[in-house]
């Protein structure tokens, strides 16, 4: 991997020098968007979601907000899993072990290895969710028109 800054080459080494942090990172900006909205993981449970009973005192979350047709509230989980096209149960399922990996792989150490077989497969499904879920419940009932969050890239040219 090659990064340049203005031209100049700034950082050299494997590419997972970049995919790994960029990976974790949007992970964990998943998990904040699923809390701002008001869904949590069920600490004795990993595989199922909870509602957010409360926040913090500096935390912004949803209900903070209001829309055209007053104070957004917190989503249900049945929102939550609404969008996915497949099995509701799945959907859940992905979303809290967004959730987990983020808290327990990511943002805090943890003795002895977190790693489900069906992560990776999971964690695609709820990172794909999160964004619609974001449009559907807050820039939807702000009365905002849908950020392009989509990121575009180019072919590689190999030569």
């Amino acid at each position: 991997m090659e990064i340049y800054f203005d031209g100049k080459l700034s950082i050299e080494g494997l590419s997972t020098g970049f995919t790994n942090s960029a990976i974790e990172a949007g992970i964990v900006h998943c998990r904040s968007i699923l809390e701002f909205l008001g869904i949590k993981g069920n600490p004795s449970n990993n595989s199922k979601l909870l509602i957010r009973s409360n926040k913090r005192k500096n935390d912004l979350v949803i209900e903070d907000f209001s829309g055209p047709d007053g104070v957004l509230s917190k989503i249900t989980i049945q929102e939550a899993v609404r969008p996915y096209q497949g099995a509701t149960d799945e959907a859940e399922v992905a979303l809290a072990r967004l959730i987990y990996v983020a808290n327990k792989g990511i943002a805090h150490f943890t003795l002895g290895p977190i790693e489900d077989t069906e992560d990776m497969r999971l964690l695609e499904i709820a990172s794909r969710g999160v964004p619609t879920l974001a449009v559907n419940y807050f820039y939807s009932r702000m009365g905002l028109p849908a950020p392009a969050y989509e990121i575009s890239g180019r072919g590689r040219n190999d030569k």
